[in-house]
C-alpha cells in the first residue's frame, strides 16, 4: 500500500494537479484499492480537517501580514535593521537577514516575508552594486526564518496534527531561528569579502535611535504576541486576532499609511491564501484516514526501525534525510500533514520529545521552501527578482548548505530546542 500511495501522489503532482486535489484523489485511489469507497465519508473527513478552532489562527496571521505590508510596518522594520547593520561591508545582506528575523516575529509565513522584504530590498541591493542572484538568494534563504521564529503557521498545523503544545513549539523555534540567521550572516560575510563589496557610511547611534522610535509600535508586536501566549493571556488563535487588530490600529491611526480602500484587496488575498491552506488541511486529513486504514504508518515504522535499529541518532538521521527529500517534492503544509501522523508513532516509541521533533521537522521542511523543483518561496523570489529558477537555484545552494548544517546541529544538540520551553515551564 505504501508504494501505491507514493506512486499515486507522485503521478497527480507530476500532472500539475493542485496539491489539495492530489491528496483527495490519492485518498480515493486508496479507497478504491481497499474497496471502501464512500463519497460521504471522504467529504466528512475533508470538512473535519478544516473544522478546527486552532486553524483559525492561520487566516488571521495571514491578514495581519497583509496589513503590515500595506501599513508601513514592514518598511519600518527594514529601516531599523538598516540602521543597525547597513554600514558594514555588503551591509544590505545583513540587513536582509536581520529584517527577516524581526519580521518573523509578526508574520509566521515565509512567503509573506519574501514578498514584503524582497520587494523592498532586492532592487535596492542591486542598485548598490550587489549582484542580483545572491541578493535574491539571501532574501529567500532568510525568509525561511519566518515560519521558525514564533508565531509560526507550520507549527500551528503540526501542533494540531500531532496533538502537541503549540506554545512549546513556538518557544522551541526561537533558538533555531536565531542560529539560522547567524549562519546566513556568516555565509554572507564570506560572499561580501569575496566580491569586495563596499561599506556605506558609519554606524550612528542617533540613526538607530531615530528609526527605533519611529518603528517602536511595530517592534512591540512580536513581544505582545509571544508574551501573551506564553503567560496564558490568550491562545495562539486569539493572539492572531489581536495581531490583526493591533496591526490595523497602528497602521491606520498611528502611521496613517493604511487606507480603507486597501482593505477589500487584503481581505480577498487573505481569503484566497487561507482557502488554499485549509483545503489542503482537509484533503490531507481525508488521505490520512485511508493511510491509517491501509496501515501505511506501520509499514513506514517497520522500515525506519529496520534501518535505525535501537539508535535514536541513526533514526533522526534517516528521518532528516527522508524529510529533506520530501521537502523537495511537497510543499510545507501537505508535507507536515502527511508525514506528521506517519512519523509520530515512531517518535513516541523511541521516547523522543514531540516538541523537539516538531521543531526539527518544521525546520527541515522549511528548507524545502527554497529547494527546487517545488519550493514556493523559490518561485516568489524568481518573480520578484526576474531571475530564472536555474539562476536563483545555483545562487541559493550555499545558503541551503548552511541551513542543513544548522538542522543537524539542532537535531544532535536537542537542548538548543528544549531549553527555552523547559525554562518557561
Amino acid at each position: 500500500m505504501l508504494p501505491l500511495f507514493l506512486l499515486s501522489l507522485a503521478v497527480f503532482v507530476a500532472l500539475s494537479v493542485p496539491i489539495a486535489f492530489s491528496l483527495a484523489l490519492t485518498a480515493l485511489v486508496l479507497a478504491l484499492f481497499m474497496n471502501q469507497v464512500s463519497a460521504a465519508l471522504l467529504v466528512q473527513n475533508i470538512v473535519r480537517g478544516i473544522d478546527s478552532f486552532p486553524l483559525m489562527a492561520i487566516p488571521f496571521f495571514l491578514l495581519a501580514g497583509e496589513i503590515m505590508n500595506a501599513g508601513g510596518i514592514s518598511e519600518r522594520i527594514v529601516k531599523v535593521a538598516g540602521a543597525l547593520m547597513g554600514q558594514i561591508k555588503g551591509g544590505l545582506g545583513y540587513v536582509n537577514v536581520l529584517a527577516s528575523m524581526l519580521f518573523a516575529g509578526v508574520s509566521g509565513s515565509a512567503v509573506a516575508d519574501t514578498a514584503s522584504i524582497g520587494a523592498m530590498l532586492i532592487p535596492i541591493m542591486e542598485g548598490e552594486g550587489l549582484d542580483k542572484e545572491h541578493s535574491a538568494a539571501i532574501t529567500i534563504s532568510s525568509s525561511v526564518i519566518g515560519p521558525i521564529i514564533p508565531p509560526s503557521i507550520p507549527m500551528i498545523i503540526f501542533g494540531i496534527t500531532a496533538n502537541v503544545s503549540i506554545v512549546r513549539l513556538f518557544l522551541g523555534g526561537i533558538i533555531p531561528g536565531i542560529l539560522i540567521g547567524i549562519g546566513l550572516m556568516i555565509g554572507w560575510y564570506f560572499h561580501a569579502r569575496k566580491r569586495n563589496y563596499r561599506a556605506d557610511g558609519k554606524f550612528s547611534i542617533a540613526e538607530v535611535w531615530r528609526t527605533s522610535i519611529n518603528a517602536i509600535w511595530a517592534l512591540i508586536l512580536p513581544g505582545l504576541i509571544l508574551g501573551g501566549i506564553v503567560f496564558g493571556v490568550f491562545t495562539p488563535t486569539e493572539a492572531a486576532v489581536i495581531a490583526v487588530v493591533y496591526a490595523f490600529v497602528v497602521s491606520f491611526f498611528v502611521y496613517k499609511d493604511l487606507k480603507l480602500a486597501d482593505l477589500p484587496r487584503m481581505f480577498v488575498a487573505t481569503a484566497r491564501n487561507s482557502a488554499v491552506v485549509l483545503l489542503v488541511c482537509g484533503a490531507a486529513l481525508a488521505a490520512g484516514y485511508y493511510i491509517t486504514i491501509a496501515q501505511i504508518p506501520a509499514l513506514l515504522a517497520d522500515a525506519l526501525l529496520w534501518l535505525a535499529g535501537d539508535s535514536r541518532l541513526i533514526l533522526m538521521l534517516v528521518i532528516n534525510i527522508l524529510l529533506l527529500l520530501v521537502g523537495c517534492v511537497l510543499d510545507l503544509t501537505p508535507a507536515i500533514l502527511i508525514m506528521g501522523p506517519m512519523l509520530m508513532p515512531i517518535i513516541n516509541k523511541f521516547g523522543i520529545d514531540p516538541v523537539y521533533f516538531g521543531v526539527v521537522m518544521v525546520v527541515n521542511l522549511c528548507i524545502g521552501l527554497i529547494t527546487p523543483p517545488v519550493g514556493n518561496v523559490l518561485y516568489v523570489g524568481c518573480s520578484i527578482s526576474k531571475l530564472t529558477v536555474l539562476q536563483l537555484s545555483r545562487a541559493v545552494l550555499p545558503y541551503i548548505f548552511i541551513e542543513v548544517v544548522v538542522l543537524f546541529l539542532i537535531t544532535y544538540v536537542p537542548a538548543l530546542i528544549t531549553f527555552i520551553p523547559s525554562l518557561v515551564r
